[in-house]
């Protein structure tokens, strides 16, 4: 595959036109494959939205926010101020940011319903009981929407993860713009080759929960659910993985290879590992399991 070598390996002496096309396609195929930093927090949030619109939303602040920092990143490229990344392995610290940062969003959505945190009215805050309701926990009337806002932050968090793409569109293609007014721009390019993509998959999943057969209010109940379960519980699961790469760097490094010559598909590593389980076992197995409940609620 020479285009794909030719993309992994962009020769030197390229202008800016070419620089900036490369860029922009590296950013569709980091947004089409696998990616830990981008698959688990886009599904989350256009779940959580259960629309074609609302999810496709979610795919667009989400990648905003992450095209931002990767701007600011091939800036760093230039100016020769991203060599910490072959310094020293963020990818722990990142990992942790994005698990507090999703574990706080999820936490949001479901505290009402599975969280009890009774501490809380001794630090001044509401009671958990309503006379008006005969005493039926409080936490368990509440229902919030998803904090869709979040996923800006979560899209400039997570824009500090390293791999192949950001390699190569850091080291490779912004020295070669020519000038600091110019070396944003492949990573702008790379962002909106990200964000073309994940703007489709918002919408794929935002749109899923309509596909059941569900009224609207069990289509609500359960995309929130689906949401805030993935978010907090997919968060936890980042922190943990983040913690053991702070207390054991070389499991960053452990891979199986696949023989796909692509990133994102060439080995199963922990970034696989968490994809599979944030998106695949705890994101669509609640989801799952929360159209059934709702079916099981019909009247």
């Amino acid at each position: 595959m020479n285009w794909l070598q030719l993309l992994l390996n962009p020769p030197s002496g390229l202008h800016l036109g070419e620089i900036l096309l490369i860029s922009f396609i590296l950013g569709i195929l980091h947004g089409a494959t696998p990616d830990e930093h981008t698959w688990p927090i886009t599904f989350s949030y256009a779940v959580g939205k259960y629309s074609t619109r609302g999810g496709m939303k979610a795919g667009f602040l989400f990648s905003l926010g992450f095209t931002v920092q990767r701007a600011l990143l091939t800036t760093l490229g230039y100016l020769g101020l991203a060599q910490i990344y072959n310094q020293y392995n963020l990818d722990g610290p990142v990992y942790v940011a994005v698990g507090v940062a999703m574990a706080a969003a999820g936490l949001y959505v479901i505290k009402g319903r599975y969280v009890h945190l009774p501490i809380d009215v001794l630090l001044g805050g509401r009671r958990h009981h309503s006379d008006e309701v005969g005493g039926v926990p409080m936490h368990e009337l509440e229902e919030r929407d998803v904090p869709l806002g979040m996923t800006v932050v979560h899209g400039l968090i997570a824009g500090f993860g390293f791999g192949a793409y950001a390699s190569v569109i850091t080291f490779v293609l912004a020295p070669q713009t020519g000038s600091i007014a110019y070396a944003p721009l492949p990573g702008l390019f790379f962002g909106l080759g990200t964000m073309a993509v994940q703007v489709v998959f918002g919408a794929l999943f935002g749109a899923i929960m309509r596909m059941r057969g569900l009224t609207e209010e069990q289509i609500r109940r359960a995309a929130r659910r689906t949401a805030g379960f993935t978010l907090y519980y997919g968060g936890l699961l980042f922190i943990a993985a983040g913690g053991l790469i702070v207390a054991l760097p070389e499991v960053d490094a452990w891979a199986v290879a696949t023989g796909v010559p692509v990133p994102n598909l060439d080995s199963i590593n922990i970034g696989t590992i968490l994809v599979l389980a944030v998106v695949g076992i705890l994101g669509i197995g609640t989801m799952l399991r929360e159209i059934g409940i709702g079916r099981g609620r019909r009247p």
